[in-house]
């Protein structure tokens, strides 16, 4: 248990990774209310963030691989356009136990940053209209807001149209 707290004291691996790239952030907590509909619609809300600039990380199955997309939590993954973007046939969206399992993350609190085994990543395209984008930091109330360029860098992203309103 004492293990668990020490790690907890330095940060999510999201941040870890951040902190170890030194890219520039800006960490942002707020009190998760576990019968939110939503978790990124509550963390927008949360942190007076317009939805467009709070990106949720999904976790997709193309052609038998994990696949991350990330996409504005107010709107939707288009599955097709994310096949697309990675020379893949057909997706659709990964169990999520898998995706805990691989990313290291419980739903609602994966990251795209930080992941246990790092995953192809697809960016919506939507992200470079913005100066800064927020996702999640590792864990549900707990976002982190860097520039979409330093994202993309990070998880090595192909950035494509991968939502839809």
């Amino acid at each position: 248990m004492a293990k668990k707290q020490k790690k907890n004291s330095g940060g999510t691996p999201a941040t870890v990774a951040l902190t170890a790239a030194g890219t520039p952030f800006t960490l942002h907590a707020y009190e998760h209310d576990p019968a939110s509909p939503s978790y990124g619609e509550e963390a927008a809300e949360a942190l007076g963030v317009s939805p467009d600039r709070v990106f949720k990380t999904l976790v997709a199955d193309v052609d038998g691989e994990l696949t991350v997309a990330v996409v504005p939590v107010a709107g939707q993954l288009d599955l097709k356009a994310l096949a697309s973007a990675v020379g893949g046939k057909r997706a659709a969206m990964a169990d999520p136990a898998a995706a805990e399992r691989t990313t290291g993350y419980v739903r609602g609190g994966i990251s795209p940053l930080g992941q246990r085994k790092r995953l192809r990543t697809v960016l919506d395209s939507s992200a470079s209209d913005h100066a800064t984008v927020c996702i999640s930091a590792g864990r549900r109330g707990l976002e982190v807001e860097l520039s979409p360029a330093d994202l993309a860098a990070l998880t090595s992203a192909v950035v494509a149209p991968i939502g839809r309103a």
